[in-house]
């Protein structure tokens, strides 16, 4: 029986799916919801435009961005053998939190880059900010041999980047700040067709290359000596490995903002409901409870029944914090 409980993640992804479109604002019935996805005309007109150019881009970049931080989360606990290493280890979504915060508070550095940044100037900064800081894990990890002293690393120059934000934020106006600030909390709903397009191309790459990492993702489980013993090659295979969890942080950290918990938490729940450490079973089953638990926070963060709404990183980090603390229980000695 417990080798079919995988199968409870699919229903769960559709049921939330369509739970996702009938909730808002505006309730809109579960069956009018239906009506509206064979392309039929619902008893009211406006909940076309509703579902299909509000709420369906919503779903699916939850969909998208859960699948993508699970997927991360996954390969760098599998590198680094690591139960709390998550998708920002590497610095990622600190660099990206970095140009950001450079856009919207460049003033405060005596800069002035734009008056009124756009979505898309918004974007492009943290990839950029994402990929500086690629760049530079990707430059030290050629110099050092352990992963160990990789994760330490990418913990301090995230300390670092974190502490250049803190001294833009302090002598930054109030309203820059808070623009800022509003970034950090994370948004699902403010995606159009064209963005959303653009998120899954580059999200696709990212899968496609962890689906390609298989074999040295089984062996990174057994350590550095055994995957070499069976032929991985661990500097071609660690940059592959750092390269996917990168371009997946960095895609959904630039349409999205850093949101967090979800590639920390989610490859613990998957790996306690599937009971396997295989990654060709892992990597499918992660991305969708991903997108689950994306689904499920988007949902409680609308508060059904109030027009209010929380930050998504609110719910994200209510969920994920009692996850982790049940990670250090269950592992009384974690690798540091």
């Amino acid at each position: 029986m417990h080798k079919n409980r995988w199968l409870l993640l699919p229903v769960l992804l559709i049921v939330l799916f369509g739970l996702n479109l009938s909730l808002g604002s505006v309730r809109i019935p579960f069956r009018e919801i239906i009506t509206i996805l064979i392309g039929s005309e619902s008893s009211q007109s406006i909940w076309n435009d509703i579902v299909w150019n509000f709420r369906m881009t919503k779903a699916l970049t939850c969909v998208l961005a859960g699948g993508a931080l699970a997927l991360s989360g996954l390969q760098m606990q599998t590198l680094f053998r690591n139960a709390l290493a998550g998708p920002d280890v590497l610095g990622l979504s600190s660099g990206a939190s970095l140009a950001v915060s450079l856009i919207f508070m460049s003033q405060a550095a005596g800069l002035r880059f734009l008056s009124t940044p756009s979505p898309w100037t918004v974007a492009i900064a943290a990839t950029l900010g994402c990929s500086g800081v690629f760049l530079i894990m990707l430059a030290i990890s050629k110099k050092l041999l352990d992963n160990v002293s990789l994760l330490i690393v990418g913990l301090m120059i995230g300390a670092g980047t974190s502490s250049i934000v803190s001294v833009l934020q302090y002598i930054s106006r109030a309203e820059e700040m808070q623009t800022y600030l509003i970034w950090t909390f994370g948004s699902l709903g403010g995606l159009n067709w064209t963005e959303l397009m653009v998120l899954a191309i580059v999200l696709l790459i990212g899968a496609i290359v962890a689906i390609r990492l298989v074999k040295p993702l089984n062996a990174w489980m057994l350590g550095d000596n055994y995957a070499r013993s069976i032929g991985v090659n661990i500097k071609r295979s660690r940059f592959w490995i750092i390269f996917s969890a990168s371009i997946l942080t960095g895609g959904v950290t630039a349409f999205c903002g850093p949101i967090a918990f979800v590639g920390l938490a989610v490859p613990h729940l998957v790996k306690f409901l599937v009971q396997t450490t295989n990654h060709k079973v892992l990597i499918p089953t992660v991305m969708i409870g991903g997108a689950v638990l994306m689904l499920f926070c988007d949902i409680l963060s609308q508060l059904p029944g109030s027009t209010q709404m929380l930050p998504i990183n609110a719910i994200t980090a209510l969920i994920g914090a009692p996850v982790v603390i049940w990670v250090i229980v269950r592992h009384s000695r974690i690798r540091i």
